[in-house]
């Protein structure tokens, strides 16, 4: 595993994604509580950043059509997206979020 430091945890709001660029991927790093999690900032149905909607229940929502992700496995939970989106393993170190774009935890291949 890879990680490359994306952000700072205070930079990550609590109710929104912060888009994060890694190499050349783009990544939205949300919190759930004190939980952390990283995905492709691209909606799998319309390709626009999920970094953009709004973060609640463990889940991120696409602005354009209201598509929701679980953040934990990046499945959708609502259509109308059907295909998941890319989840990475994050690490939190004095304050600092670590993400690895090498590694994807549910098997998806960042597009």
């Amino acid at each position: 595993m890879t990680f490359v430091r994306a952000c700072s945890l205070d930079e990550v709001p609590a109710d929104q994604a912060l888009a994060v660029t890694i190499g050349d991927l783009e990544v939205a790093v949300a919190r759930n509580g004190e939980e952390v999690f990283a995905l492709q900032d691209l909606c799998s149905h319309a390709e626009v950043a999920l970094s953009e909607g709004e973060v609640a229940d463990c889940q991120i929502e696409c602005w354009l059509h209201g598509s929701m992700f679980d953040l934990r496995t990046g499945k959708p939970t609502n259509l109308p997206a059907t295909e998941p989106v890319s989840t990475f393993p994050v690490d939190v170190r004095s304050g600092d979020v670590y993400v690895d774009v090498d590694t994807t935890l549910n098997g998806v291949t960042p597009s």
